[in-house]
């Protein structure tokens, strides 16, 4: 489309009045002269000589225009294009010749801006090579350890303090992979990816409890400052989890390393808590048929002692016994082969200094509205074996529960320990000398927020295999919920520098994201370079999406810290529920048959959202693509609200004199090669390369952050263009 030239329009104008001004002096100058006859004799004569002029007037300024349409682009488009094609070489890892155009020097210009880039590429590949030879001993080093990443039994993701996702392995990958609704849509969404956050994966109470955790373990010098803990995925898989911190070079002025990051090793234990399961199931059944048999043998035995039994009665008592004793021990067999060992290990304990423990009470309740937690006496020595997340949510409950029944507003923490456990009193002071006030709640259900859990008090103090009652004191007028958890060994303090780092690297990675923290700073304010995008394309139907044209086709790919991953894309077909028009299949190369079974959209979109996340979306054209994607809001209630950049209007941005701006045009000046062209995930693959290049140029213009960027495509002349 070519574009309207303002230079060229005040150009024609400027000579026109010009033109004007001097007919009207020649035409005042000649009519002075002239006497009355010849006036009169000019006069009747000037009607068709005036048209006549005119018209040759306005043929001359056609003329005028089109001689100038030609001298601009001659002489001023020529040489800006060649300056915007150069920026390209010069900013960018583009390798292409420039076609010269314009005036002679502007040809010569083209030839030497030619002859530099050959120059440097020669440079270039002289220093790549220097690059390789000096790199591959470290490279052999790298695929060693990326091999050995992808053997590791675990699952291992490393996350900024944020939560951002900054590695992780295969295996992590396919254990979070969360299916969706329909089996047929993109083969499933991918829960995790570099710069996504974790939060999606794991509960961010959960989470940020055990960071508070390591946080205290890192304060007191502990060795090994880790933390563990048991939790659900979404598809109801048991997850072990434990957690390591990520920690910045040790500084000589600081006592401690200050965390960066965090480590998780996760292990699936669904399989190993079904068996346990299964343990408990026959362990009952057991206990429960053996009450009987040993009832029976009981009731045989005292009839049997009876001196003037009958033999054929003796005889069918024997028999009972005989039976019985068979069937106990076919059971206490079956129980063996089962393995009883490991009935307590459900889940996982671990050894917490019972002070923090007091701490993170107080620091949670504290935090509720209306009450306030201290501390009476704490033996700073008392090691737990805890498992600390379903304890303190305990204990939150239970504080909560005697404000509502007690009216009691402050409570204290008491902690010493006995031979084999460690005591943990709740107290708080009754109301009016109350001390018949009875709050018998072992069998309560967790309830925080409004939200009641699975768990009761007394889940929870099984689980530490520990005690748990209410009692008045005799003496001090206090009432209190008493715990007993078990004691762990007290761990000595060492220094952290002790703790062996050791790196790994798996098949994914990205650790420049630590230096970033986006929860300080509003996403307009953010820099292009340091966003995560989604970057997407749809083939339709048809362009017309509000009047009834469909989307049969989505793909995306993700862009994080200015890196393109392909392997973390989306890519899915769907059913329009409509005939494809026969003139749109040369283009985008969907037959009718490729779409036969496939998801609708009301089963797509939510999953392509699911992916898409907190991202920035990315699209050429994008106002089409998200009218697409609009239209279709009110049918599957999905809405995409995340902020949107358009490389169309920033391609017109960096690129203003250039005649096209069409995706194959801006590809060819960045020499990308399109691969799937007018296929969903080519498209968008082709668009996301692009972009980076863009981004690059955007900086060097001084747009360096997304309010920037949004703003200077607003300004463009197709950021005018509706659907």
């Amino acid at each position: 489309m070519r574009r309207f030239d303002w230079r060229v329009a005040i150009g024609v104008a400027i000579i026109g009045i010009i033109c004007l001004l001097w007919l009207l002096a020649t035409g005042i100058l000649i009519w002075s002269s002239l006497d009355e006859t010849s006036r009169d004799a000019v006069a009747a004569t000037l009607g068709p000589s005036l048209e006549l002029l005119i018209l040759m007037w306005a043929i001359s300024l056609g003329a005028v225009g089109i001689a100038l349409r030609w001298l601009v682009a001659y002489f001023m488009t020529a040489p800006a294009r060649l300056a915007e094609d150069a920026q390209v070489l010069l900013g960018t890892d583009v390798k292409r010749q420039l076609k010269p155009s314009g005036s002679i020097e502007n040809r010569s210009l083209t030839d030497l801006f030619n002859q530099l880039v050959q120059q440097r590429e020669t440079l270039r590949e002289e220093m790549d090579t220097l690059v390789q030879e000096a790199a591959h001993n470290t490279e052999l080093e790298k695929n060693r350890l990326a091999a050995l990443m992808s053997e590791l039994s675990k699952s291992v993701v490393v996350c900024n303090l944020d939560g951002r996702i900054l590695l992780y392995n295969n295996r992590a990958r396919r254990q979070f992979h969360r299916l969706s609704q329909s089996p047929n849509v993109a083969a499933g969404v991918e829960l995790i990816g570099l710069g996504r956050s974790i939060y999606g994966v794991f509960n961010r109470n959960l989470l940020k409890h055990a960071l508070e955790n390591i946080q205290h373990r890192l304060h007191h010098n502990v060795t090994s400052p880790s933390t563990q803990f048991v939790t659900t995925t979404q598809s109801g898989q048991l997850l072990r989890v434990q957690m390591a911190p990520v920690r910045a070079v040790q500084l000589e002025n600081r006592e401690s390393a200050q965390m960066t990051g965090f480590v998780l090793l996760t292990e699936n234990i669904t399989h190993e808590f079904e068996a346990l399961s299964q343990q408990d199931h026959v362990l009952n059944t057991l206990t429960e048929r053996s009450r009987a048999a040993i009832a029976n043998m009981q009731a045989a035995l005292d009839v049997l002692e009876y001196p003037d039994i009958e033999p054929a009665m003796q005889e069918s008592l024997l028999a009972v016994l005989r039976e019985e004793t068979q069937g106990l021990g076919e059971r206490i067999h079956e129980l063996k082969s089962t393995t009883v060992n490991g009935f307590m290990s459900h889940w996982s304990l671990e050894d917490m200094l019972g002070a923090d423990l007091v701490e993170a009470a107080i620091n949670r309740i504290n935090a509720l509205e209306g009450l306030t937690a201290t501390e009476s006496s704490v033996d700073t020595s008392v090691w737990l074996k805890v498992e600390s997340f379903t304890l303190l949510e305990a204990i939150t409950y239970l504080t909560e529960h005697v404000h509502q029944e007690c009216g009691v507003d402050t409570v204290q923490f008491r902690l010493g320990m006995t031979e084999t456990h460690g005591q943990l009193d709740l107290c708080w002071t009754p109301l009016n000398n109350k001390k018949d006030t009875r709050l018998n709640c072992e069998k309560d259900f967790i309830r925080l927020g409004g939200e009641k859990s699975s768990l009761t008090i007394q889940d929870v103090v099984e689980r530490h295999d520990g005690a748990f009652w209410f009692e008045h004191e005799a003496e001090g007028n206090q009432a209190l919920f008493r715990f007993l958890i078990p004691l762990a060994k007290a761990q000595e303090d060492q220094n952290t520098s002790a703790l062996m780092n050791e790196e790994s690297r798996p098949e994914f990675y990205d650790f420049d994201l630590f230096q970033a923290s986006e929860q300080t700073r509003s996403l307009e304010d953010c820099k292009l370079s340091e966003l995560s995008y989604t970057v997407f394309d749809t083939e339709t139907t048809g362009l017309d999406p509000a009047g009834g044209d469909e989307i049969i086709q989505i793909g995306a790919i993700r862009i994080v810290n200015g890196k393109l991953l392909q392997q973390e894309n989306f890519d899915q077909l769907v059913d329009p529920r409509r005939s494809i028009p026969t003139a749109t299949i040369p283009i985008h190369g969907i037959q009718p048959e490729m779409v036969e079974g496939k998801p609708v959209i009301e089963d797509v979109l939510p999953a392509f959202h699911a992916f898409v996340g907190d991202t920035v979306l990315v699209a050429h054209n994008a106002a089409f693509d998200m009218r697409c994607l609009q239209v279709k809001e009110t049918a599957t209630g999905v809405v995409f609200d995340q902020p949107v950049l358009d490389t169309l209007l920033l391609s017109a941005v960096v690129h203003p004199n250039q005649e096209s701006h069409a995706l194959e045009a801006i590809a060819e000046r960045f020499n990308i090669n399109i691969h799937g062209r007018h296929t969903a995930l080519g498209d968008a693959m082709a668009t996301a390369e692009v972009f980076l290049h863009l981004i690059h140029l955007l900086a060097e213009q001084g747009i360096h952050t997304m309010g920037q960027a949004r703003v200077a495509a607003q300004k463009t002349y197709y950021a005018r263009l509706k659907y």
